[in-house]
C-alpha cells in the first residue's frame, strides 16, 4: 500500500550547499585567469548547475569559452566538489526536525534533484542522512530531469509514495514548474538559490523556515489538490 510522500529539492532546500559550490567553481576559473565569484553574487550562479555556472561567470567576464572548454571545466568542477564534500554544507535550519514530523505521521520522504545520483547520495551519506528517503533521484536516474514532471512522479513510484497524497518543497522555478505540471503541491523555501522572489513563479505556498513546513499544512496542501474546500 502506497503511503504519502514529502519529496525535497537538494541544492538551496534541504542541503547549504553553496559554499562549497562557490569554493569549486573559483577553484575551476581560478586555472583560466577569471577572479573569483564573490559570495556576495552567490544567488546568480548557484542552483542551475555546475556548466550554468562556469558559462555565467565567464559571460561576466566578457569571456567566450573554446571549443571543448565548458567540458573540460566542469569536470575540474566536479573532481574537486567530490573531493572535498561534504565541506562546509549543511542540513538548513530545522530540515531534520521536520522530517521527523513527518515519519512520525506515516508520511515518506524523498530526494528529487537535478544534481547527479551519485553526488546526491555521497553528500547526504556524509551528512548522515541517507537512510532518511525512501529514494534519491538525480539527474542521471531517469531519462528526463526537472522540469520534467516524470521527473517527480518516477521519483514518487520508486519511493513507494502515493502521488495524490504527495506534496513537492524546492526552492526555484524549476521545482515549482514541475511540481505543477505534475499536479502535485508545491510548497518553495524562500531561502533556497533562485534569482527572482519565489513568490514570483506562484508556488501552493512559501515558507521562511522548516517549522512551517508541518502536517497539518500539507494535508491541507493535498486535500485542496484534490478538490477538497480547506479553511
Amino acid at each position: 500500500m502506497t503511503q504519502p510522500i514529502i519529496v525535497f529539492d537538494l541544492d538551496g532546500t534541504l542541503i547549504d550547499t553553496a559554499p562549497d559550490l562557490l569554493d569549486s567553481l573559483n577553484h575551476c576559473l581560478e586555472g583560466v585567469g577569471i577572479g573569483p565569484v564573490n559570495a556576495s553574487e552567490i544567488r546568480r550562479y548557484v542552483g542551475f548547475g555546475s556548466r550554468v555556472m562556469i558559462q555565467r561567470a565567464f559571460d561576466a567576464h566578457g569571456r567566450s569559452l573554446a571549443e571543448g572548454e565548458l567540458d573540460r571545466l566542469q569536470q575540474i568542477f566536479l573532481d574537486h566538489y567530490t573531493a572535498n564534500m561534504p565541506g562546509r554544507s549543511r542540513p538548513f535550519v530545522g530540515v531534520l526536525a521536520s522530517i521527523a514530523r513527518f515519519h512520525e505521521a506515516g508520511y515518506l520522504t524523498a530526494v528529487c534533484t537535478n544534481k547527479y545520483e551519485g553526488l546526491s547520495r555521497q553528500l547526504l551519506e556524509a551528512l548522515q542522512m541517507t537512510a532518511l528517503f525512501s529514494a534519491i533521484c538525480g539527474s542521471d536516474t531517469f531519462g528526463h530531469r526537472k522540469p520534467d514532471p516524470r521527473h517527480l512522479t518516477d521519483t514518487i513510484a520508486m519511493a513507494g509514495g502515493d502521488p495524490e497524497r504527495a506534496v513537492m518543497i524546492g526552492d526555484s522555478r524549476t521545482d515549482i514548474d514541475t511540481a505543477k505540471a505534475a499536479g502535485i503541491p508545491v510548497v518553495a523555501v524562500d531561502f533556497g538559490y533562485t534569482d527572482q522572489p519565489v513568490q514570483v513563479f506562484e508556488p501552493s505556498r512559501v515558507i521562511s523556515h522548516f517549522d512551517e513546513l508541518t502536517v497539518e499544512l500539507a494535508q491541507k496542501l493535498i486535500l485542496a489538490s484534490q478538490g477538497h474546500a480547506v479553511s
